[in-house]
């Protein structure tokens, strides 16, 4: 079961980012170091009367609509008895979706509005939601709509992108919620706490909120600020846990996408700001360096050279039970991508796939419960790679570096050559060539990924301290 979905997201609006695409990002972390996971294309549907969908964990269940579009999803292996967790996906309209952050609400605002034992949670979340939105609002006023019929038992934050627009929604208590629209010019990171600061009631492009939720507050005497409706402070938490567990991980995160910040941050503040202006235009691969560092070249490295007190002072932010890693990129005027990295994001690589497919390769949506040396499985794949390279971390870092660096170099080759040749194309003609591209870049990641992992396994043998070098003259 997936107790906890103690994630790290990243938002980045079109005009932030280097390519003038939208992205939003998370680590899908799970309580268990494995929990197998696979990616697959769920067809869209249409007229279909009677579809149902039931949680194996709360006994939540709901019809679906008739009809539904495509999505892809990376969802649990065993959803019989852990529920299906499709955490995130890229519907037909191009529409993005990833759920969820976890969040905390407190015990002020929870016991005016207790959680719903019953309601939608994050495991039926993306089967609700994501086949049935057309834009990244329209996700925001469907779920919205969900949470007040349903009720939500967790607190959970969402994500949702189109080309045009990133909205971040934060589910504190059984009914009530606030999303931000994300300026264009900005980017924000969440780490398992309430992020949204100051709310604009006058503003609803930028704001959208839960029927009632400014009365509920007044009414409960919420508000521990004379003034303004800062959601982080009424709804939120902000204690040890949070100092060590959770802040830290936005503050790392901040030195990486605005190395032009002029006053050094405290990894501890209560006050980090959610929304971030830089003048540096982040990348792909920044937000990839983000969701897999460990507070690389500072003292709170874990793998690093500090004191113990300070190597585990804190949270890193990729973590070998990270499940999976994704970065959800809208295109404007091309199709839309799902860098999905179902590996230890540290060690393992942010694949390209074109989400106008029709299926995915059989080594991703065909995941074995346990690791079997003769199966083709990516996940179990990339699991192999991570424990090899941190178990000699030392000695084969760079070398993981560098296969990621020139993985990297040729997912850029492949996405630019794959979309001049898919230019003139559309409809079926267009998927097929797009399903067939994917299907040619898992193989070659196949072949380079295991490459390392001969690599890495035959070097290991030569590490052993069961070793002794005997004088040939003795």
């Amino acid at each position: 079961m997936k107790i906890e979905s103690a994630c790290t997201s990243i938002l980045v609006g079109k005009n932030a980012s280097i390519d003038g695409t939208t992205m939003i990002a998370r680590n899908d972390d799970t309580f268990h170091v494995l929990s197998p996971h696979r990616f697959y294309m769920h067809p869209a549907w249409k007229g279909e009367k009677g579809l149902t969908v039931k949680s194996p964990l709360n006994k939540f269940e709901a019809t679906l609509p008739e009809n539904g579009y495509r999505y892809n999803a990376v969802p649990n292996v065993d959803t019989e008895h852990e529920g299906d967790y499709e955490e995130s996906g890229i519907n037909e309209k191009n529409v993005a979706m990833s759920a969820t952050e976890s969040t905390y609400g407190n015990e002020r605002a929870l016991g005016y509005d207790p959680l719903v034992v019953d309601g939608l949670d994050e495991d039926l979340m993306v089967n609700m939601v994501l086949p049935f939105i057309e834009s990244a609002r329209h996700g925001v006023e469907y779920l919205g709509q969900l949470i007040k019929q349903y009720g939500s038992p967790a607190g959970n934050s969402v994500l949702f992108s189109d080309k045009d627009n990133v909205w971040y929604m934060e589910i504190v208590t059984g009914h009530h919620w606030v999303a931000q629209r994300i300026p264009d010019d900005a980017y924000a990171v969440a780490a398992n706490q309430v992020a949204i600061q100051q709310v604009d009631f006058n503003d609803p492009d930028n704001f959208i909120w839960s029927e009632g939720i400014q009365e509920f507050v007044e009414e409960h005497h919420l508000n521990t600020d004379k003034e303004g409706f800062n959601f982080r402070h009424i709804f939120g938490t902000m204690n040890e846990k949070d100092r060590h567990y959770n802040t830290p991980r936005v503050w790392y995160a901040h030195t990486i996408l605005s190395p032009d910040l002029d006053d050094p941050q405290n990894p501890e503040s209560a006050d980090l700001p959610f929304i971030m202006h830089t003048n540096h235009l982040i990348t792909r691969e920044d937000i990839a360096q983000v969701l897999g560092s460990h507070y690389n070249e500072t003292e709170f490295d874990p793998l690093g050279h500090g004191s113990d007190a300070d190597k585990y002072c804190y949270r890193p932010i990729g973590l070998n039970r990270t499940q999976n890693s994704h970065i959800l990129q809208a295109r404007d005027g091309a199709e839309s991508i799902m860098w999905l990295n179902i590996g230890v994001p540290t060690y393992s690589p942010y694949v390209p796939f074109y989400t106008n497919a029709q299926d995915t390769d059989p080594s991703y949506n065909q995941t074995p419960m346990e690791f079997d040396v003769d199966k083709d499985s990516a996940y179990w794949m990339h699991r192999e790679l991570g424990m090899l390279v941190e178990s000699h971390y030392n000695h084969f870092i760079q070398q993981n570096r560098d296969y990621l660096t020139e993985l990297n170099r040729r997912f850029r080759v492949h996405i630019a050559e794959t979309d001049a040749a898919t230019a003139e194309l559309t409809g079926d003609e267009l998927t097929e060539a797009l399903t067939a591209a994917n299907y040619k870049l898992v193989a070659m990641v196949k072949a380079e990924t295991k490459k390392q992992i001969a690599s890495y396994v035959m070097q290991g043998l030569e590490l052993s301290k069961l070793t002794f070098n005997m004088d040939k003259n003795l």
